[in-house]
């Protein structure tokens, strides 16, 4: 493994306004350990109660759609790991960006869903959650793309950004961004 270079990861952190970075396996636990990490930061900065709250929210709703993917396909720890990044951008509002690998057919619908809904204005989002939690729910089936994304969306002061990268063959690296 060739050396990291610790000051300029730290300096790239700083210029990039990066407040929290992970990358790796994600446990259940991991994410409760990291979000009450975000918490405290938050707090710490002084962050409004709301924006701090959906900060959070969109934080464990993201890691744990990846965690909850990973177990549903069988991947190991490796192919299951997340990449979760917590920023501000110049104007002091926060980036909540996570990606993850995905089968490339679930990463092209979940790419599609997502530019479905930033099309979408703040009122037909919150007609968009309603219709979603009056259907009926398949207990067996794998959710994904419903309920929860929808609730980010609304969340984020910006329309939700994604994008695919290709992996392999059968894989791409899924990226998610929400602008609180």
């Amino acid at each position: 493994m060739e050396p990291i270079d610790l000051f300029e990861l730290r300096e790239h952190f700083n210029r990039s306004r990066i407040l929290l970075c992970f990358n790796g396996p994600i446990s259940r636990s991991l994410i409760e350990e990291i979000g009450n990490a975000l918490k405290n930061y938050l707090q710490a900065e002084n962050a409004l109660p709301s924006a701090a709250m959906d900060v959070f929210s969109v934080y464990v709703e993201l890691t744990q759609n990846i965690r909850h993917y990973a177990m549903a396909r069988g991947y190991d720890e490796l192919q299951g790991s997340a990449t979760v990044v917590v920023a501000r951008d110049e104007s002091g509002r926060y980036l909540v960006q996570a990606g993850n690998m995905v089968e490339k057919a679930d990463g092209e619908a979940l790419l599609a869903r997502i530019q479905e809904l930033s099309r979408l204005d703040k009122a037909e989002l919150k007609a968009a959650y309603k219709a979603q939690l009056r259907q009926p729910r398949d207990e067996n089936a794998v959710s994904g793309a419903g309920l929860g994304l929808i609730d980010v969306a609304r969340k984020s002061a910006l329309p939700l950004s994604a994008s695919l990268a290709p992996m392999d063959a059968q894989h791409l690296f899924f990226s998610l961004r929400a602008t609180i």
